[in-house]
């Protein structure tokens, strides 16, 4: 951590001097908003999973409980079942004695009016215990049904992702094997296009064939207006060695997420603001860049694509 930071530090000190402050300060301001972004989304994402994670916690709570009432009130009733039993029985015994005893019957009167009001608590409790059981029942079916429904918003939202994957994929066939893959995973799309088939070496200007295959992936984002696009810029680790407009990698990266990002903007079917352009230089490989095949791979564009969550927030905000 310390090294990350000195580098940083490093880092920092000579953009400062390869660039005028104002620069500078639109960089890091665009740099803050995106870590900021990137925290957004994966505080977004734990909090989803730790509510359903939450409420399948309550579910099975409220399940055990339900099932210790039913427990309850069965025994509650199997205690009423023996005594009225035994009331019966007394019944019995008094109607014989009432024609022999009359100290039998008052005797069995004191029993009779003892077993009564023994048999009238237990209704009592039985009827508390089953409404208990009522409510507890009432709560346990609102917890399964508020389960269910953030199950299906979330099969629904990976339902929807996977069938955008497959659009874009059919939409982007005329590239396979040009550089270009496209990947579901996390509840995200991930499209990752090789600086081979977009850019020129140390250029952020996007050539014709990478123009059709930007423009085709934007034809099918116009059709899905809830979802969330971040553009990424990546490069291999070997230091930039132009000169001019860029200061360096982590530059360039941002000039070329930029002219991904204006190139989408061109679809009017696109709302500007579900686009997010990114610089990442040189800081998240995918492969090694201690082989030329490595670094080819390192230097691309990454468009990630993350559906709204609009609607579960809206479930868990519910009562």
């Amino acid at each position: 951590m310390i090294k990350k930071g000195t580098f940083l530090v490093l880092a920092l000190m000579v953009l400062t001097s390869c660039v005028s402050p104002k620069v500078y300060k639109d960089l890091e301001a665009k740099y803050a908003d995106l870590k900021s972004e990137n925290r957004k989304l994966s505080t977004d994402n734990e909090a989803l999973k730790s509510a359903k994670t939450a409420a399948e916690n309550e579910l099975k709570q409220l399940q055990s409980v339900y099932d210790e009432a039913v427990s309850q009130r069965d025994k509650l009733q199997s205690e009423y079942n023996a005594t009225k039993a035994s009331l019966d029985n007394l019944k019995a015994s008094y109607d014989a004695l009432e024609k022999n005893s009359s100290a039998a019957i008052a005797a069995n009167s004191q029993k009779n009016r003892e077993l009564l009001a023994r048999l009238e608590a237990k209704e009592q409790a039985l009827a508390a215990e089953n409404q208990r059981l009522e409510k507890l029942k009432k709560e346990l079916e609102d917890r399964s049904n508020r389960v269910a429904e953030l199950e299906k918003v979330i099969s629904d939202k990976d339902a929807a992702m996977t069938a955008l994957k497959n659009a874009i994929s059919k939409a982007l066939t005329d590239f396979e094997g040009k550089g270009l893959t496209v990947e579901q995973r996390d509840g995200k799309v991930y499209v990752s296009m090789e600086n081979k088939l977009l850019f020129e070496s140390g250029s952020w200007a996007v050539g014709s064939e990478g123009r059709r295959a930007v423009q085709q992936l934007g034809n099918v984002l116009g059709d899905n207006p809830d979802i969330a696009v971040l553009i990424e810029g990546h490069t291999d680790n070997v230091p930039y060695q132009g000169s001019g407009q860029l200061s360096g990698n982590w530059d360039l990266s941002t000039k070329r997420a930029t002219a991904i990002v204006n190139i989408l903007r061109e679809n009017a079917f696109i709302n500007p603001e579900n686009l997010t352009a990114a610089g990442r230089g040189e800081f998240a490989p995918v492969a090694t860049n201690s082989t030329s095949e490595g670094r080819a791979k390192n230097r691309r564009i990454e468009v990630i694509l993350t559906p709204k969550l609009d609607e579960l927030s809206k479930l868990l905000n519910e009562n």
